[in-house]
């Protein structure tokens, strides 16, 4: 399965590189045509990304999964973005994990994302 992702200050970015999975950067323009699930930062006060709204504007038909990363400082607002996505695209919310998470989360999102059929 294809991962989609977007990263500001790197937490995410150092996270799909653990996974050791194919992962692919949201930049300007991207299209995917095939199924993939994404991973995404909070920004503000849970709000989603500029960038992922963007890319989710246009690729948003084979998104399978959300996956959200973020610092539990914020509260209720803690992984805000990946909640939005899941309610508005209607599509399950598989992991949440703070900063660029630990081995817990690695292999939990391996073993989550394997099994989406």
């Amino acid at each position: 399965m294809l991962i989609i992702y977007d990263s500001l200050t790197g937490n995410v970015e150092r996270f799909t590189k653990k996974l050791e999975m194919k992962c692919v950067k949201i930049v300007e323009g991207l299209i995917v045509d095939e199924p993939y699930v994404l991973i995404t930062y909070t920004t503000g006060f849970g709000q989603v990304p500029l960038s992922v709204e963007k890319f989710l504007r246009k690729n948003n038909v084979n998104l399978k999964g959300v996956i959200g990363s973020g610092n539990m400082n914020w509260g209720s607002y803690y992984n805000g973005a990946a909640k939005k996505i899941s309610e508005q695209y209607e599509t399950p919310l598989i992991h949440t994990f703070e900063l660029s998470g630990n081995l817990n989360d690695i292999e939990k999102v391996k073993l989550e994302v394997t099994n989406i059929v």
